[in-house]
């Protein structure tokens, strides 16, 4: 099974919210200091507003900040939340091509390894993920100049 890259900028997303504290911080500051699209990360903001997970204000004092607690997130929730599809193989789906796919129990054991890897990951939290290690690393990074962004032409 492959997260989506969805689900690891929201991730990331999450992670530097956590080590932000009380302190807000803009979407153009994540996806500069993470070097992703900063588009990409605007759909991925909206969604972890919507669902709950962040709190995005707008205005000269506003930005983005955790709504929860990071040890109220679960791993396994946000998985859930934030991968459209979880089905690890084609015939789990409606439109099943395969022919044995009526007598094959090889979708019913993909699934249930998929379930012992959510229930694996609902023990966890984001707070489980912020390590002085990961703190330290993204407190160093929000550290680095950021380089201006480039004015359209």
């Amino acid at each position: 099974m492959h997260l989506t890259r969805f689900t690891d900028y929201s991730l990331r997303v999450l992670m530097y919210l956590a080590e932000s504290g009380n302190e807000r911080t803009t979407i153009a500051e994540i996806a500069s200091r993470f070097e992703v699209s900063r588009n990409h990360l605007m759909k991925v903001v909206q969604e972890l507003s919507r669902l709950g997970y962040v709190s995005a204000v707008r205005g000269k004092h506003g930005g983005l900040s955790l709504k929860q607690a990071p040890g109220s997130i679960h791993l396994g929730a946000l998985v859930r939340d934030t991968e459209h599809s979880l089905a690890l193989v084609e015939c789990d789906g409606d439109d099943s091509a395969c022919y044995i796919a009526p007598i094959c129990r090889f979708k019913q054991i993909a699934n249930e390894g998929l379930t012992a890897f959510l229930e694996v990951l609902d023990r966890y939290t984001l707070d489980d993920l912020m390590t002085p290690e990961c703190r330290q690393r993204l407190h160093t990074l929000k550290l680095i100049e950021l380089q201006p962004e480039a004015e359209p032409a």
